[in-house]
């Protein structure tokens, strides 16, 4: 996948860093597609500095623009669901500074999907600026990590990266099976 993105941002030429931000939207549009391979491809092509910059602010636009779109989904269809995360519960029923703190804390943890914490503050009193700014502070941290991550990756040779891969779907065999027990 991340060849992929590769391709396009080496062919859409000055409009890739456009083009890796309307991805990153798409990204968080669709709410459940791991942002980690635009992430990869932005600090590939841009190096570092700069991809981590764009992911921000395509993460930033994403989280924005999923927020108002959810939001407008969610006062047509009004349906409930329910919510079995003690952070996600909170969430729903804050707003003002308590909201805005918990926004940043749920972003910067890493076991809770960015989608769902987008989904959520917009089922909320949370309103879209504190929702904004407390998004993008949140996913600053939670990105650098990320963006460290897959410039060491990249690094590796292909061995290592082998190995990465091959204890991946380990891990997810081992996941899988036991929530099919």
């Amino acid at each position: 996948m991340e060849t992929t993105l590769m391709q396009l941002l080496e062919n859409s030429g000055l409009f890739a860093v456009c083009l890796s931000i309307i991805i990153n939207v798409i990204i968080s549009i669709l709410g459940v597609i791991p942002s980690f391979f635009i992430t990869a491809a932005n600090i590939n092509f841009f190096g570092f500095g700069n991809g981590f910059l764009i992911s921000i602010i395509g993460e930033a636009f994403g989280a924005i623009i999923s927020f108002f779109l959810y939001r407008m989904g969610i006062r047509k269809v009004k349906t409930k669901t329910t919510i079995n995360n003690k952070y996600l519960k909170n969430l729903e029923g804050t707003e003002g500074l308590e909201a805005f703190m918990l926004i940043i804390a749920l972003r910067i943890f890493p076991f809770i999907p960015s989608g769902l914490v987008t989904l959520i503050s917009a089922g909320s009193k949370v309103g879209i600026l504190n929702f904004s700014i407390a998004s993008t502070l949140g996913k600053i941290p939670a990105l650098l990590i990320e963006a460290y991550s897959v410039q060491q990756i990249l690094k590796w040779s292909w061995q290592g990266k082998v190995i990465l891969g091959i204890t991946s779907i380990i891990l997810l065999a081992i996941f899988y099976r036991k929530r099919t027990n």
